[in-house]
């Protein structure tokens, strides 16, 4: 097994291991103020025995939306309009504490294109910025509530990523009050710009707010599961 010592969000992630022989794995990035736990206990709902899930904790900083206050956050949060300045050398960063915890997993022996890399609100963003600026080709994306940080520096960014052929499955909530599902179509429509434009698959409820339900959850699993089908 591999020193998690080495990747500083491993050593402390809620991880959930698989009850059978793990041949996947999903990694899920909670939102800002949030920690793993939460998403972890969302995860054991939908698991699948073959595949070990990994919830990180993003490290405690102190956050500019938030008047300074410290919290968990993936990195500095200025605004949440699209518009809004972004804390391009934190966000940059971030990535690449991610991608080290999918290099521990494929030295671990689980290939990249059998990980899911997945998150919520902040977390989304940053899978979503992760996964698109990765040269290792993933299974697949969950954004759930997000939006594409830096979105001005692409499609040029991801000029060297793997994922052009990689599915998303984007979800939103109609009412979501922080992070508006116009913010959503957007990103989607971003996205189609980076990637096959079929492989973006963007989903709305009705009434939902900026969080999940059982819905959006049964269309997690059934990805996961056509994704990372068993082997």
């Amino acid at each position: 097994c591999g020193n998690n010592m080495s990747v500083p969000l491993l050593a402390e992630a809620v991880t959930l291991p698989g009850t059978e022989k793990e041949t996947a794995v999903v990694i899920f990035l909670h939102g800002l103020g949030d920690t793993g736990h939460g998403w972890a206990d969302t995860m054991t709902a939908i698991r699948l025995p073959y595949v070990k899930y990994i919830c990180p904790h993003a490290p405690r900083i102190p956050v500019t939306l938030n008047m300074k206050m410290t919290m968990p956050s993936w990195f500095d949060l200025m605004g949440l309009s699209p518009e809004a300045p972004e804390d391009e050398a934190g966000i940059k960063r971030a990535a690449e504490n991610i991608k080290a915890i999918i290099d521990h997993e494929v030295k671990n022996g689980i290939p990249p294109n059998r990980i899911i890399l997945g998150g919520f609100s902040q977390g989304g963003a940053l899978s979503l910025y992760t996964a698109l600026t990765c040269q290792q080709k993933l299974a697949g994306v969950v954004a759930l509530s997000c939006w594409l940080p830096l979105h001005k520096s692409f499609p040029q960014a991801a000029s060297g990523s793997g994922n052009k052929g990689t599915p998303i499955l984007q979800c939103h909530g109609e009412m979501d009050p922080m992070i508006p599902a116009q913010f959503g179509a957007l990103t989607a429509e971003k996205l189609k710009t980076i990637i096959s434009p079929a492989n973006v698959i963007f989903r709305t409820y009705p009434n939902l707010m900026h969080s999940s339900c059982p819905q959006e959850m049964s269309a997690v699993k059934e990805f996961i599961e056509k994704q990372l089908p068993r082997i």
